[in-house]
């Protein structure tokens, strides 16, 4: 999967995205400073008529770090307001490559380290007929997350992958299907891409926005560029046959 998102600067002794959001998540302390003049600190005198009692009250006076900390709430409010919600994305496009070429893009899963953006290994380690077991690591470093995927390979029409360890993810699954390109134009295809995902943990799906968000928009593509390598040249398509759809959930 492809990412072209900026790295940033990660603390030292960081590994894994839960570490990394609660530093992120945690605030600076401010010292507080006594505000008001001695008119304000001068106590009010009130009258209970109840009970004949004369009761003082004194106002509080708030400092910079009281409006921190309700800041601080409301964020926190915001935060664990957040769903865990299912993201679904998918594209078709019209490339200049056969079904074939692309397939074998696609289903060249040990080759995923070489050419998709984050993408830290990828190792097939179990393979038969029309079936593969890869194990796959993404991030950014030092924080880096590992998971397994089973893949279902029919050639050259669908490459389909579904983690399985759930150690990151509750539900991972990418597909891609490739039917037969522009009429009158054989080295082309037709490219169905989709993905869906949740992730396990709360704290790794606030990083989802940004991480996967830039990982599914720019997989194709990625994809394309490789197929350019291995292959050479794309055909070229006129302007007005090409297609390129989008749908996000």
């Amino acid at each position: 999967m492809a990412i072209s998102v900026s790295a940033r600067r990660i603390p030292m002794g960081v590994r894994t995205f839960s570490e990394f959001l609660e530093i992120a998540t945690v605030g600076s302390s401010r010292s507080c400073r006594t505000v008001g003049s001695r008119e304000r600190m001068k106590q009010s005198i009130r009258h209970l008529s109840s009970c004949g009692i004369l009761m003082t009250r004194t106002p509080r006076v708030l400092c910079q770090q009281d409006f921190d900390s309700m800041a601080a709430i409301s964020n926190n409010r915001s935060f664990i307001s957040f769903t865990n919600k299912r993201k679904e994305y998918s594209e078709r496009r019209i490339l200049g490559y056969s079904m074939l070429e692309m397939y074998e893009v696609v289903s060249n899963v040990d080759e995923y380290k070489h050419f998709v953006p984050w993408c830290k290994k990828s190792q097939v380690i179990m393979k038969r007929a029309g079936h593969a077991k890869a194990q796959l690591e993404v991030g950014f470093p030092p924080v880096v997350e590992r998971y397994t995927s089973m893949i279902t390979n029919v050639r050259p029409h669908l490459v389909k992958a579904v983690c399985t360890d759930g150690k990151l993810f509750n539900h991972l699954e990418t597909i891609w299907r490739f039917s037969p390109g522009i009429p009158g134009y054989p080295r082309t295809c037709t490219v169905d891409f989709s993905i869906s995902f949740e992730f396990r943990s709360l704290l790794h799906s606030q990083l989802a926005t940004v991480f996967f968000d830039e990982v599914v928009k720019q997989n194709v593509a990625a994809f394309e560029r490789r197929a350019g390598k291995v292959f050479g040249p794309e055909t070229r398509i006129p302007r007005e046959l090409m297609f390129h759809e989008i749908h996000q959930t």
